[in-house]
């Protein structure tokens, strides 16, 4: 939706003012980690672990270019620009009882501020390379910070997160009624369809109804700006990423080993859980999925509640959040310690699909392409193996039938979201930088009275971290077993130290 005019400029000056105040000198506590706080985790010069505030700075500065680009493409009426991007509120699970806070990815990715009632505000000329970056923070306040915990507050914000200013977050609607009538011909940049905090969003709408009284204008929303700019890892995400992978991966190999029939699917949980965190996630990415037997052809299923019976396989879709990057695996095992002959069959068909389509990322293909190579890849090997009739030959035929055994996408962006950058199109050729998943599974359905009667309500999948890189791939969860010998023999290594 578009409303397109311009602002009358007007000579009043903006009523909002700012105390910045004096730096303190002493070593308070800010509103998140610092050098200061936690040296463990963190390097002079980073705003975040592993993240240097001249990062941000820059990914600003980019945003900014990628914004006018798109502006002179499009709204060649635009004069100026004005960007809303607002923190994630505090979810609450009862009353005063708090969800673990996630901050708003696209937010973080701009400003490396973990705090809630924040709000980013961009002002972006048309004609000009500079832009001014101001956010509207929480105000000290010793009765709730005894409670809650320390804020960075107005005076801190700017030398912390590099910006040009900071203003009480109460102050958002005077700022920008103040901005409407000094600023001409500017264009909003704001997400009314999905709106982040409901609070924000009725500031954001009062003043568009405001402003549309007298003057029409013009708002679009900055997420896809953000995603398209996400969807490339620099450097520095890159390592926190291989991170997170290699923590995922290590407490996964940990949970196979532990595994026995008769365990549950919530100790195989909470197993991963800890082994995540004991080796440096903060969290799990997501509610993960831990299905025995049939209850792995639920794509979704995370009750994690049953029993698994000796003879069942596990399927495990677990990942960790590593300061902020996420990771997403998936293993399929036997609960047992031992594949079965048939079961070893499928799930080595379904492995060497897995493996050459992590090779055909190398060709940077698109994800949707590399869908389609799925279903084909797998199409042939479950013909071969007898799921699929012999008597099936037409590519389109072989492919519906592939797509009835595993009916979801083969691939999705990774990176500070699970499924990240989701307005990034599928249909793009991926490109260096880019982290995706590979994940094609095998779901047989209880009643498929066409296969063996072993295999009837077996689902399985396998899911890799692949990173695009200059000369290929860099499968950054390789190192998770998912050959059956290499599962196998972390049956055989658990036995082999209980007899030591």
């Amino acid at each position: 939706m578009f409303f397109l005019v311009h602002v009358k400029s007007c000579s009043t000056k903006a009523t909002v003012q700012q105390d910045m105040g004096r730096l303190s000198g002493d070593q308070r506590l800010l509103g998140q980690p610092t050098p200061a706080s936690h040296p463990h985790i963190m390097k002079n010069g980073e705003l975040m672990p592993g993240i240097s505030i001249s990062e941000f700075h820059n990914r600003r500065s980019f945003f900014a270019s990628s914004l006018r680009h798109q502006a002179s493409q499009h709204f060649k009426d635009a004069e100026n620009h004005l960007v809303v991007i607002p923190a994630a509120p505090q979810a609450y699970m009862s009353q005063k009882v708090p969800y673990v806070y996630r901050q708003n990815s696209d937010f973080l990715y701009l400003t490396g501020c973990l705090e809630t009632e924040s709000v980013l505000v961009m002002i972006i000329p048309q004609n000009s390379s500079d832009h001014r970056t101001i956010m509207f923070v929480r105000e000290r306040n010793a009765h709730s910070e005894l409670w809650d915990g320390p804020r960075t507050g107005v005076h801190e914000a700017p030398k912390l997160f590099d910006i040009d200013e900071a203003f009480p977050v109460e102050h958002l609607n005077q700022y920008l009624a103040a901005h409407a009538k000094t600023t001409p011909g500017f264009m909003l940049w704001y997400d009314f369809r999905q709106p982040i905090d409901l609070k924000v969003h009725q500031i954001l709408s009062s003043f568009v109804s405001d402003v549309a009284q007298s003057v029409a204008k013009m708002w679009m929303s900055p997420r896809k700006l953000v995603h398209e700019l996400r969807v490339i890892k620099s450097p520095a995400e890159q390592v926190l990423m291989r991170k997170s992978c290699q923590i995922a991966s290590k407490a996964i190999e940990t949970t196979i080993a532990s595994s026995h029939p008769g365990i549950s699917e919530h100790e195989l949980f909470a197993t991963v859980d800890y082994h995540s965190r004991m080796n440096g996630a903060e969290y799990l990415a997501y509610l993960p999925v831990v299905a025995g037997g049939e209850r792995a052809n639920i794509i979704h299923y995370i009750n994690n509640s049953q029993i698994i019976n000796d003879g069942e396989l596990v399927l495990m879709d677990a990942g960790c959040e590593y300061h902020s990057y996420s990771s997403d695996i998936t293993r399929t095992w036997p609960v047992s310690g031992k594949f079965s002959p048939k079961q070893r069959e499928v799930y080595e068909a379904l492995l060497s699909v897995q493996v050459e389509l992590i090779s055909l990322l190398s060709k940077h293909p698109s994800l949707d392409s590399l869908f389609s190579s799925m279903c084909q890849l797998l199409a042939v090997r479950l013909r071969e193996i007898g799921l699929i009739s012999s008597k099936i030959t037409s590519k389109q035929d072989l492919s519906q039938a592939a797509y009835a055994f595993c009916p979801h996408h083969v691939s999705h962006y990774l990176g500070m979201d699970v499924h990240d950058t989701e307005l990034v199109e599928r249909k793009i050729p991926v490109t260096p930088g880019m982290v995706v998943t590979v994940e094609p599974g095998i779901y047989i359905k209880k009643d498929n009275m066409n296969v063996d009667p072993e295999l009837r309500g077996m689902g399985m999948r396998i899911e890799d971290d692949v990173l695009i890189t200059e000369s290929g791939v860099e499968n950054m969860t390789a190192m998770c077993a998912k050959y059956p010998d290499q599962i196998e023999n972390l049956f055989k290594q658990r036995l082999s130290r209980k007899l030591v």
